[in-house]
């Protein structure tokens, strides 16, 4: 005899999270507007003062409007309710959207380093006195959208995103900045491509993070604060009815939404499989923060040992 018991929390995952929703979507559809504005001035400018660098940034600057622009719809997408196809929502789409963001960025900076490794052989005339009043509004423009955004969930991998593309730009801005005063000082141009890399490892690193973060949740990977041994062993000591607790799947739909399932073997005879689940799923909850756990109930035999002996987790 066992029980199959679930939570509900998932149909509706909280007031809160289509508030932060709300909050974020607003803050990234003003950010997108203000870096696809500025964009159109920064490769004018790019093009008329032969730098480098303004193209460099104008062209993360394009890139970061569509990622932005994405990201803005992932976060309409992610308020349309569960339905039959999709049991658990759209909110999955945000985490694919920031797995796409991170590769463009990879991409930005390879396209900046190949390049600047073209203008530093072979040295082009940079306008820099155009250059540094261009990239000292492009760094106003990237402090005040970098401002909208960082008010936003640090915590959503969609807002980390969208947020290091703008980082990206403002530092993009500030090297730009850089590479007007080198050349209006002393005439030295290879500082422009020089400065062009700096900005490229810079976003190679803040790239790589959203990449790992997404892919691993991408991949059903164990959210980062939950360790299934600790599951099993807290679940043994804290109901007494528990003999064994075994096949323990954790992973998240979103960083915000942490699921587990798993299987508890009772060895209490007269003990109820739906008061022992729900005991289980409160320990869940108060231990280890999850609001949705899936609990099978069982009193002798795992009904899928036959099935599956030792092919799954423990």
């Amino acid at each position: 005899m066992h029980g199959h018991h679930h939570g509900h929390s998932h149909d509706g995952h909280g007031h809160d999270a289509h508030a932060n929703g709300s909050g974020n979507e607003w803050r990234v559809g003003a950010a997108a507007l203000l870096t696809g504005l500025f964009m159109v001035a920064e490769v004018a400018g790019g093009i008329v003062s032969g730098s480098l660098a303004l193209l460099a940034d104008a062209g993360h600057m394009l890139t970061d409007f569509a990622s932005l622009g994405l990201a803005w719809y992932g976060f309409r997408l992610a308020k349309r309710p569960a339905d039959w196809k999709r049991t658990y929502g759209y909110d999955r789409f945000s985490i694919l959207i920031a797995f796409t963001n991170g590769l463009a960025l990879f991409a930005i900076a390879a396209w900046i380093v190949a390049e600047a490794w073209q203008r530093i052989g072979e040295p082009r005339e940079v306008m820099g006195g155009l250059m540094a009043a261009i990239a000292i509004a492009g760094l106003a423009v990237n402090i005040f959208a970098f401002s909208i955004l960082h008010g936003g969930d640090q915590d959503n991998l969609n807002m980390r995103a969208a947020a290091l593309h703008v980082m990206g730009d403002l530092l993009g801005s500030v090297a730009a900045i850089g590479a007007a005063v080198v050349i209006l000082t002393t005439g030295w141009t290879p500082i422009d491509p020089i400065l062009s890399v700096v900005v490229a490892l810079i976003i190679l690193r803040s790239a790589w993070y959203v990449v790992k973060d997404s892919a691993h949740i991408l991949l059903e990977g164990a959210p980062a604060h939950l360790d299934t041994r600790e599951i099993k062993r807290d679940l043994e000591a804290a109901i007494a009815e528990i003999d064994n607790v075994h096949h323990i799947h954790a992973w998240s739909l979103t960083e915000e939404r942490a699921m587990v399932t798993l299987h508890a073997r009772v060895d209490v005879s007269g003990a109820k499989p739906e008061e022992v689940a729900r005991r289980i799923k409160a320990r869940m909850r108060e231990k280890f923060g999850i609001d949705h756990a899936t609990v099978e109930v069982e009193f002798e035999d795992c009904a899928d040992h036959p099935l599956d002996a030792g092919r799954n987790g423990p």
